[in-house]
């Protein structure tokens, strides 16, 4: 739930929270789902670690009324084709190949959103609700529920701010274990994984605030500009760390022409990295992105951590966006 949708959007470095205005607002902040004017699908796919895990999205919103709008995304990221050695060994201590067997590990998130204009000029808040499913095989699994709030403002000059609160509530995910296959992981290896790992696992409150604004040159040029302050409340590795606060500042840029042809650039991910020395290091995530609009149809590309300045491996991603309005 970290990696985030959409390729314009990471192209940006994530910096979407003020302005986002389509299908994908459901991730990014669900009140941006009222400035839709029809219907909107969503798209996405990307590989991780060299084409091993499988990142895809899939998300539909649609207005309802002049101040209500709702929508619905899924998410997987997963793992397939693990072998399974753990039966490798027969009794009688042979290595026997054909007990190998093939299974999948993959995390799930289905989000609903609903957004709403509140009776104050320019003020619109949005919720998610969230529910998670996590997979091991046959081995275990989880279900997990959680909230989302966000705000988005217009002020009379045009600047647009951003308020995303994730995970409000905290959100859990319960496992439940399998015994017959955790005895088989047990015995495979003499004094290994002797102990049931947790049962549940907490994921705690995170806040992105955001700032953008559009600017239109000569009719034909635009330029949004925009900026986030990722939070999150505990000490981490990020470029402000505190007790209290940690706050990880990204930057992106999104370049127009005539509504049809998008360059995109951005840069975030600030971490201060350890390095063997135990000196400290700053890393970086570079971004860059390009898209094409025409009637309705968007197709986007991003090409996360550029020269590989971060700890974070690079990615290519692609994403489709769909406006109903071509079949009017």
């Amino acid at each position: 739930m970290s990696i985030g949708v959409d390729a314009a959007a990471l192209g940006m470095s994530n910096t979407v929270t003020a302005h986002t205005g389509d299908v994908n607002s459901g991730y990014w902040n669900p009140a941006g789902l009222l400035q839709l004017e029809d219907k909107q699908i969503g798209l996405m796919h990307a590989n991780y670690f060299a084409n091993i895990a499988q990142y895809d999205y899939a998300g539909f919103a649609m207005p309802i009324d002049d101040r209500s709008a709702l929508g619905i995304s899924l998410i997987r990221f997963g793992v397939d084709d693990i072998l399974n050695t753990t039966q490798l060994i027969d009794n009688q201590g042979n290595i026997d190949y054909n007990r190998i067997s093939l299974f999948s590990t993959a995390d799930y998130a289905l989000t609903l959103s609903y957004a709403r204009s509140l009776p104050v000029q320019g003020i619109n808040y949005g919720v998610n609700a969230k529910i998670i499913r996590r997979v091991i095989g046959d081995f275990a699994n989880s279900w997990g529920f959680g909230f989302d709030l966000g705000i988005q403002y217009q002020t009379e000059n045009e600047w647009m701010l951003g308020l995303m609160l994730r995970d409000i509530t905290t959100t859990y995910n319960t496992w439940s274990i399998n015994t017959e296959e955790y005895e088989k992981i047990k015995n495979a290896i003499p004094g290994e994984n002797q102990e049931l790992p947790e049962t549940s696992e907490a994921t705690l409150p995170k806040a992105q605030f955001g700032v953008a604004k559009k600017y239109v040159f000569r009719y034909d040029y635009s330029l949004t500009a925009a900026a986030n302050l990722n939070m999150q409340f505990t000490q981490t590795n990020d470029i402000i760390s505190t007790s209290l606060v940690s706050i990880d500042p990204a930057l992106g840029f999104e370049f127009g022409y005539v509504d049809l042809v998008f360059l995109r650039a951005g840069v975030g991910n600030f971490q201060q990295i350890t390095q063997i020395d135990n000196t400290k290091k700053l890393s970086f995530q570079p971004n860059i992105g390009l898209g094409f609009k025409y009637k309705g149809i968007q197709i986007d590309y991003a090409l996360t951590d550029l020269g590989d300045q971060s700890a974070a491996l690079y990615s290519n991603i692609f994403s489709l966006k769909v406006d109903f309005s071509i079949f009017r």
